[in-house]
C-alpha cells in the first residue's frame, strides 16, 4: 500500500513549484487575452489554397502595430468552402481604412489564393469585460456549491473541511489548466473557461469516490487507527477506478485532439490540450493532494466526528 500521506510534502512542494513558475513565467512574458476578453476584430475570409496562416498572424500584426493577432481556419460543413478567421485583440475594433489595409495586405501576400472577406465583426471590450467577470462568478459560485454539497453530504466525517480542502484541489487544477495557456502562449477565450467549468466537475469526481470510500472506512474500521491510515486505505482502494476513468477520458481527449490537429481545427485544439493537462491534473489533486491536505488539517484543528482520533 502506497503512504500518499508519507509522501505528502513532496506532492505540496510538486504543485507549489508550478505554481510559483507559472506566476514568474506570467509575470515576465504576460498573458495573452483573446478578442472575447479584451475586444477586438473578427475578420473571417474565404480561400482556394496556399495560405501560410503563420505568416499571416506575423505580418497582420506588424501591419496593425503588434497587436495580439490569432488565426483560426478550417472548411465549411455547408459546401466544403475554406475558410480562416482573424482576431485582431484590441479596445477598439478596426476601423474601414485598417480593414482595406488588411485586405489588401493579404492580397499582397497570397495573390494566388483567392481571398476574399466573408464578414467583418467588431466586438466591443466592455462586452468581453463582462463576459470575464461573469465567468469568474461562475467559478466562485460553483465552488461555493460544492463546499455545501461535500459539507452535507459527508457532515459525519468533518465534512465542511472536506470540501474546503476539496475546492483547493479544484483551484490547483483551475491554475494547471491556466499554466497551460500561459506556457504554450494560448490566448484566454472561451475555452478557458468551458475546460475550467468541466474540470471542475469531473475532478470532484473522483474525490467524491474516495471521501465516501473514508467515510466507509470509518464504519468498519477501527476508531483507534490514525486518520492518515484511514485515508491512506481509501486513497489506495479508489486508486484503480480513478486510475481507469482518467486514462479513458484522456485517451478520448488525446484522439479528438489529433483530429484537430490533421484537419486544422485550432479552436478544438486549443480545448482539447487544456482539457487533457485538466483531467491529468484532476487525477493528482484527487489523489495525491486532497485527501493528505484535509488529514494535516483535522490533525491540527480536528472536527467533532474525529477530535478523539489517534494521531500520526
Amino acid at each position: 500500500m502506497f503512504d500518499f500521506y508519507g509522501k505528502r510534502k513532496i506532492f505540496f512542494s510538486i504543485s507549489v513549484v508550478l505554481v510559483v513558475a507559472t506566476f514568474l513565467f506570467a509575470a515576465i512574458f504576460g498573458v495573452q487575452l483573446d478578442i472575447q476578453f479584451k475586444g477586438g476584430s473578427l475578420m473571417t475570409y474565404t480561400y482556394e489554397d496556399n495560405v501560410d496562416f503563420n505568416v499571416v498572424e506575423k505580418e497582420i500584426s506588424t501591419l496593425m502595430g503588434k497587436i495580439n493577432v490569432n488565426v483560426q481556419h478550417g472548411e465549411s460543413a455547408a459546401n466544403g468552402v475554406k475558410t480562416f478567421t482573424v482576431s485582431l485583440a484590441q479596445k477598439e475594433g478596426l476601423s474601414p481604412d485598417d480593414q482595406i489595409k488588411v485586405n489588401e495586405k493579404l492580397v499582397e501576400l497570397f495573390p494566388n489564393s483567392k481571398i476574399e472577406v466573408l464578414s467583418v465583426n467588431n466586438v466591443d471590450a466592455t462586452i468581453g469585460g463582462e463576459f470575464l467577470k461573469k465567468s469568474i462568478i461562475a467559478v466562485i459560485v460553483a465552488a461555493i456549491i460544492m463546499i455545501i454539497y461535500i459539507g452535507i453530504r459527508f457532515r459525519k466525517i468533518g465534512g465542511w473541511s472536506a470540501g474546503v480542502m476539496a475546492v483547493l484541489a479544484l483551484f490547483h487544477d483551475v491554475f494547471m489548466v491556466f499554466a497551460i495557456f500561459v506556457f504554450f502562449k494560448i490566448p484566454l477565450n472561451d475555452n478557458f473557461i468551458a475546460v475550467i467549468l468541466t474540470i471542475l466537475g469531473y475532478s470532484l469526481n473522483d474525490t467524491i469516490v474516495i471521501y465516501d470510500r473514508i467515510r466507509e472506512n470509518e464504519r468498519s474500521m477501527s476508531r483507534k487507527l490514525p486518520l492518515a491510515e484511514i485515508v491512506n486505505t481509501s486513497i489506495n482502494q479508489s486508486l484503480g477506478r480513478a486510475f481507469g476513468t482518467t486514462f479513458a477520458t484522456a485517451l478520448a481527449m488525446i484522439t479528438v485532439a489529433v483530429v484537430a490537429g490533421l484537419y486544422g481545427i485550432s479552436s478544438i485544439i486549443t480545448f482539447a490540450i487544456p482539457m487533457i493537462a485538466g483531467i491529468v491534473s484532476g487525477l493528482y489533486s484527487s489523489v495525491c493532494i486532497t485527501g493528505p491536505l484535509w488529514v494535516v488539517w483535522e490533525n491540527k484543528f480536528p472536527s467533532k466526528n474525529n477530535a478523539t482520533r489517534e494521531k500520526r
